[in-house]
């Protein structure tokens, strides 16, 4: 979900493909238009798959991390596996970890997505992006990413100096966490600006537990005063549990919703953790909606949207 400032009739398309009953359009700066002639979408294959490829993180140690990664955390063997050499021109892939730039196979699990047209977004803490700018940027330069997300940790002047050298950089924060202060900061800087919601998983549940009086309050002040920033940002877009926790659907009309809403989880997406070789509907599923990892990110998706194993 996806809320733009100013006209966008001039940005460069980068791909399009048919996908079931409809079209999809991707544009340089992450724009996304379906376009259907029937009444339902009815998806071949994922647009969007969340991959996560290690669990490994040094030097960030957050303690809201939804994935418990730490400096001991493991790496999946992503090379190996099949559903990589699978995947589709111009469908999207997020990888996350963990902190994904120490991936020894990072570099070449882009280089494969490249040559198959994979459009490749990679997430990092702004802790491990302010230490690998040289690194980063070479992958930028090279288009071995196409967007980068930078999960927010301090609004200083020297971040939103970085940001203005990656054209897609995104900053991440946390519904609950994010502060006035720290958007104040942001604003007025012609930035993307990604709101996710607030995961009460592995550490995420023990911070809660602990700060939930904190985290329910900026959540109310974030409700309250999301409008008021819409003009400050390049762009502000949201994931489903952000729509959810701030109440997103009650601030718009209905015709609204259906120009931005991009669907449920699983309706176009799905999220893979290569490390524990699984696939689910989003991060967020319980283990007993999770399925061993496939050979085919179609056969996958579909997996996913049955509700049960394809055999």
């Amino acid at each position: 979900f996806l809320i733009r400032k100013g006209d966008s009739s001039m940005i460069r398309q980068l791909g399009k493909y048919k996908n079931g009953n409809y079209t999809v359009k991707i544009f340089e700066d992450g724009t996304k238009i379906r376009e259907l002639k029937e009444r339902t979408f009815q998806p071949q294959f994922a647009e969007n798959i969340d991959l996560k490829i290690t669990n490994r993180c040094t030097g960030a140690n957050c303690p809201f991390c939804y994935e418990g990664s730490s400096a001991t955390g493991k790496h999946s063997d992503i090379l190996k596996e099949n559903f990589i050499y699978t995947l589709k021109p111009y469908q999207e892939v997020a990888i996350g970890g963990g902190n994904v730039l120490e991936h020894p196979d990072l570099e070449a699990l882009l280089h494969i997505l490249k040559k198959q047209k994979v459009i490749t977004n990679v997430t990092v803490n702004q802790i491990h992006f302010e230490q690998n700018q040289e690194f980063i940027q070479r992958l930028v330069k090279e288009n071995l990413i196409y967007g980068l997300g930078i999960s927010l940790s301090e609004p200083t002047k020297e971040l939103i100096q970085m940001l203005k050298d990656i054209p897609n950089a995104v900053v991440h924060v946390i519904a609950g966490l994010v502060t006035e202060k720290e958007l104040d900061a942001l604003s007025n800087q012609n930035i993307k600006l990604l709101i996710l919601g607030y995961k009460k998983l592995r550490r995420g549940e023990r911070y809660y537990k602990a700060e939930a009086e904190a985290i329910q309050r900026r959540l109310q002040w974030l409700r309250k005063e999301l409008s008021n920033y819409v003009g400050k940002f390049h762009t502000i877009s949201f994931d489903n549990l952000a729509l959810e926790q701030l109440e997103i659907k009650e601030m718009l009309t209905e015709e609204e919703w259906e120009e931005f809403y991009m669907g449920e989880d699983a309706s176009f997406t799905y999220y893979i953790d290569a490390v524990e070789r699984t696939f689910a509907r989003s991060s967020t599923a319980p283990e007993n909606e999770k399925f061993k990892l496939l050979n085919d990110a179609t056969t996958m998706f579909q997996t996913i949207r049955n509700g049960k194993e394809i055999r």
